[in-house]
């Protein structure tokens, strides 16, 4: 069964709160109808009510079970404006003035103001960027979601789903985890190893399944080789099983690994390869943003395979990123996913289930 109808029917157990803050795109407002007719939660749409209302009409989408919010005529308005003032004092972010002005500013802005329905816990999760830059959708979010515990990057990363393809069978896993995908240009080895155990946190969060996390390079374990990506590379992956055994985290690092090495059992067999990881990855970490985005689109274009994201990890709230040319069927997956995601692993997969 593909992840996201998995997720979807433990989803209806324990239905979430997710906001939207372009909530007049019209691709959101039919992924906010579906998420709401599928009873995974309440979609809350951000923006002018009327023009919601109008394009909403347009396309013949009925608004019931969807809540609307236009932030300066919200009943929080205030609050997150008081509490937004504490984060600028407290450095959070730069703000050229304290006035009243300079706070209405932020706060009205859709982006920030769902940013802090999260933080407020108005909403458990945010998926942004569906009509805008990557840069303005993610300021509000690294500039105030707090870190998770034990880690300091922030990254991202895609779920490509195989479950309906053919070649999944002869692979270790029906759905392959890619990180980083949007964040990091050149990470460095702990960088690399922050990416890692968030990832794999988050793959065992949703999959109930152990991670298998292989480090790409352009070789597999090539011996003497002193070249210095190899060599973060395989720092990389001694720094994560060390965060991850301080963390009390259950999961297999391995690396440097070629991607049929990591996918691939008849690979991995015939480069005499003996590793837990190699032949049934379930977590890909690419060691740079380039190789990232190259292979991620190259495997979407040839193959048409369903690829949801980019999914932020390192953060305590839950968080997607749109790309703009995402289909409706994109942002219901990855909204989903982050859905799941606020969802308690404990209540998620009840007794291992």
């Amino acid at each position: 069964m593909p992840l996201k109808n998995e997720l979807a029917a433990r989803l209806q157990r324990h239905p979430k709160r997710v906001v939207f803050p372009e909530g007049s795109d019209p691709r959101v407002l039919q992924v906010a109808r579906q998420f709401a007719t599928m009873r995974l939660g309440i979609p809350i749409l951000v923006g002018n009510r009327q023009y919601i209302k109008i394009i909403a009409a347009r396309l013949s989408i009925r608004l019931e079970g969807i809540r609307i919010v236009e932030p300066e005529r919200s009943e929080d308005f205030d609050e997150y404006k008081r509490r937004f003032r504490g984060f600028v004092r407290a450095g959070m972010l730069e703000c050229d003035k304290l006035d009243d002005a300079a706070i209405d500013n932020y706060v009205k802005t859709p982006s920030y103001f769902s940013a802090m329905m999260v933080l407020m816990g108005a909403a458990d999760a945010m998926v942004c960027g569906v009509s805008e830059s990557s840069a303005s959708a993610l300021r509000p979010v690294f500039q105030l979601f707090p870190r998770q515990e034990g880690v300091s990057t922030v990254s991202s990363m895609q779920i490509m789903d195989l479950s309906n393809m053919p070649l999944a069978e002869s692979l270790g896993a029906q759905n392959i985890f890619l990180a980083d995908c949007t964040v990091l240009q050149e990470p460095t080895a702990e960088q690399l190893a922050d990416i890692a155990v968030t990832t794999a946190i988050l793959r065992n969060h949703l999959t109930n399944e152990r991670p298998k996390v292989a480090f790409l390079s352009y070789t597999t374990r090539s011996g003497g080789n002193e070249n210095l990506e190899i060599l973060k590379i395989r720092e990389a992956v001694s720094r994560a099983r060390t965060k991850a055994k301080e963390l009390g985290i259950e999961a297999d690092f391995d690396g440097d690994f070629q991607a049929d090495v990591a996918l691939d059992h008849f690979a991995a067999a015939s480069k005499n390869i003996e590793s837990s990881v190699a032949g049934c990855a379930n977590v890909l970490v690419f060691p740079d943003l380039m190789s990232a985005k190259i292979a991620s689109r190259f495997a979407q274009a040839i193959s048409g395979v369903p690829c949801y994201g980019q999914i932020m990890t390192g953060l305590k709230n839950p968080v997607a990123e749109i790309s703009r040319g995402a289909s409706v069927q994109d942002i219901l997956g990855a909204t989903i996913i982050v859905a799941a995601q606020a969802v308690d692993k404990k209540y998620l997969f009840p007794m291992g289930a």
